[in-house]
């Protein structure tokens, strides 16, 4: 029975005995080697943390008994936390996951040479708006926008920070207070719930939906034409496919309507591309050089998705109307910094030569992978595991699908090989989880009760890193 003492609040003997036992700031702080490489003020903060963690978890009646408390229960602990408020919270992972522009993960990786343009631009002062030829003020858009035309065939381009951003001020510009057409099959969203008709809503556009889900024809577009018409927008469904009974009128034809009645037609392409990849077994998209010399108005799309390169948002298009979005306020609130344009810069110049943008630009090497080649990692990371990790886990090749990923070719398969994974010791959650929480995290993805590693999104240079994960992940549960 609790005494008055304890049933008024007064902790009971035991834990007021554990309690005293906590030592105090200055006390552990003394503990510590003098060459413990943290900063003192992360040092103490993180000892006050630990204590009052203690502090909480005896007053709640938790397993704490006083050898917890000691110098050699503690200092590991201490160690263990600091580890963790040193380490970066943005940090590289391994992608395991088979998913090429994963947009969790960062989406498209930047070539070499990109990385070299980002140091020398990070470390160096650059001629970000200086024109060197008059020593005036120059504007950073001016640094990419004859590349894109070269590659694209259009007259003029700008680059904002994202596609979201790129229809928004398009829209803002051309269609404020006034109609944009739209196919309802075409009202698409995206990430982060972005959806046409709510941009259009915070720009000031007026929706005018036409056709019916599965199928608007051009007559649909005709009769809706009004003298509040501004605009004509085709909206590529880049992140889903449509089968069965469909219909959608050909670009050329919507671009012949819209002359007709002296109106500007913009399609964003999403996660437009300048190569056709269906050389690649691939499906067939627009490229933006085709959407260009269908004779469109503007054209958007994202540079970190097929084009791979850096988050971007690309617009290109007569050089009236792009002229006309410069002009826009929300172009500066827009505008990207000089690592993106670094970055995009040294992605386009690779384009010039297609053979080699396929073998430098990471996006584009993935997707044209050869099942071979994948087959070939594969083996090697099972030959590098395969002895360590025989006894406590099941390891198999297994013929799976990566997928491209970031909103680009839905249900678009790609055959390649994992490594996969039936851990004897622990459930595959369990495993998934440890290769998570390494200081080199390591994503997969998990089918039929195997951890799948597929080797497409696995780096040559990473595979000895991913096998000394997964070696890590195993001892530390049999330590």
């Amino acid at each position: 029975m609790a005494t008055k003492f304890e049933s008024a609040g007064k902790p009971a003997a035991s834990t007021q005995r554990l309690l005293q036992a906590i030592p105090k700031v200055d006390e552990f702080l003394g503990w510590l080697d003098p060459a413990l490489d943290a900063p003192a003020f992360l040092v103490k903060s993180t000892v006050r943390q630990l204590l009052e963690s203690l502090r909480q978890e005896i007053l709640k009646g938790g397993a704490i008994k006083p050898a917890d408390l000691s110098q050699a229960a503690l200092l590991p602990r201490l160690h263990k936390l600091l580890a963790a408020r040193l380490r970066p919270n943005f940090r590289t992972v391994i992608n395991g996951t088979g998913v090429v522009i994963h947009t969790n993960l960062g989406r498209s990786l930047l070539p070499e040479v990109a990385m070299e343009s980002l140091l020398a631009v990070g470390s160096r002062y650059s001629n970000l708006e200086l024109d060197l030829a008059t020593g005036k003020r120059g504007s950073r858009y001016s640094l990419v926008e004859e590349i894109l035309c070269e590659l694209t065939g259009a007259e003029a381009g700008l680059v904002v920070n994202n596609n979201a951003a790129a229809v928004m001020l398009v829209l803002d510009t051309l269609a404020k207070e006034r109609e944009v057409i739209v196919s309802r099959g075409q009202l698409v969203e995206i990430g982060g719930s972005f959806r046409i008709p709510e941009v259009m809503s915070r720009t000031g556009a007026k929706l005018v939906e036409v056709g019916a889900t599965n199928r608007t024809h051009l007559r649909d577009y005709e009769n809706a034409i009004s003298e509040e018409t501004a605009l004509l927008l085709k909206v590529h469904t880049s992140n889903y496919r449509m089968i069965g009974f469909t219909s959608e009128v050909p670009l050329t034809e919507l671009v012949t309507l819209a002359g007709k009645h002296t109106l500007p037609v913009m399609e964003d392409l999403g996660s437009g591309c300048l190569l056709d990849l269906s050389r690649f077994g691939l499906r067939k998209e627009p490229t933006v050089g085709e959407v260009v010399r269908a004779g469109v108005d503007v054209v958007t799309f994202s540079g970190d998705k097929l084009l791979g390169g850096p988050q971007a948002g690309i617009i290109l298009g007569k050089k009236e109307i792009i002229a006309q979005i410069k002009q826009n306020p929300m172009t500066r609130a827009l505008r990207i910094d000089k690592f993106t344009l670094a970055g995009l810069e040294a992605v386009l110049r690779l384009y010039f030569d297609e053979e080699q943008a396929i073998a430098a630009i990471p996006t584009l090497a993935m997707l044209a992978m050869p099942l071979a080649v994948i087959d070939r990692k594969a083996k090697r990371l099972r030959r590098l595991i395969g002895k360590e990790l025989g006894s406590v886990c099941k390891v198999e090749l297994k013929n799976i699908t990566s997928m491209v990923g970031g909103g680009s070719l839905p249900e678009q398969p790609l055959p390649s090989r994992a490594v996969a994974l039936a851990p004897l010791d622990r459930s595959v959650n369990e495993l998934e989880k440890g290769l998570r929480e390494l200081s080199l995290p390591v994503l997969g993805r998990i089918e039929d009760d195997w951890l799948l590693l597929d080797l497409r999104t696995v780096a040559d240079k990473e595979i000895p890193l991913l096998a000394n994960c997964l070696k890590e992940v195993f001892e530390a549960k049999n330590t």
